[in-house]
């Protein structure tokens, strides 16, 4: 075993580095059927793998088209960005989002979304999605509850919100890829993931990355 002795600012150029020659080595030798992602795509799926430390992520995400496009287009008019959890929320950065004028949201703590799922029978996932149809969120990324995603889904359906573009990789067993599977059937711009992977601290990369390219 070689630790190795580099200085902090240095760890994450030197960490793409190494996705880098790992996912060109991989490539060569067959391992991985890598699909045709633009150089923006790669940028979002070499930050997930950096977040992870799975390369089957780079096999799995998939996009929509122009999904890159809306998703910069909805930072750079100042429109919000809903998340699910609040580790989505604490996870975001809020100083490259500040710089566009939009804001972080997450109503799942708020005690009017535990009334509200208490009172109709719904997920606090779901009652926190529910509650922010004004907040006029550009982006909604959902990595964590399969709930959250479908009434997403429904709500986009209703014409109640109108996101400019939907991160939907949760993770689980139950409903996380039916869910994923529903949005990319559908013509909304999406990045998602397919089968059981993902996470928020994959929502959160796909997230940051789309603030850096912007």
């Amino acid at each position: 075993m070689k630790i190795l002795d580099i200085a902090p600012d240095q760890i994450e150029a030197e960490s793409f580095r190494i996705i880098d020659q790992s996912v060109a080595k991989m490539k060569n030798s067959g391992e991985l059927e890598v699909p045709d992602l633009s150089p923006e795509e790669y940028q979002i799926a070499r930050r997930v793998i950096h977040a992870t430390g799975d390369f089957d992520f780079l096999n799995n995400i998939r996009f929509s088209t122009n999904a890159v496009k809306s998703g910069l287009e909805a930072i750079r008019s100042g429109r919000n960005i809903l998340v699910d959890v609040n580790m989505a929320l604490m996870g975001v950065s809020r100083t490259m989002l500040n710089k566009f004028g939009g804001r972080v949201i997450c109503r799942i703590s708020e005690e009017e979304t535990l009334n509200d799922a208490r009172t109709n029978g719904l997920t606090r996932s779901e009652a926190a999605i529910r509650r922010s149809t004004g907040d006029n969120p550009g982006i909604i990324a959902i990595g964590n509850a399969p709930t959250a995603l479908l009434m997403t889904l429904k709500l986009i359906k209703e014409g109640l919100i109108k996101p400019g573009l939907v991160v939907g990789v949760p993770v689980g067993f139950v409903n996380a890829a039916e869910s994923k599977e529903l949005l990319m059937e559908t013509d909304i711009p999406y990045i998602s993931v397919k089968g059981n992977k993902g996470g928020t601290p994959v929502a959160v990369a796909i997230v940051n990355a789309l603030l850096r390219l912007a």
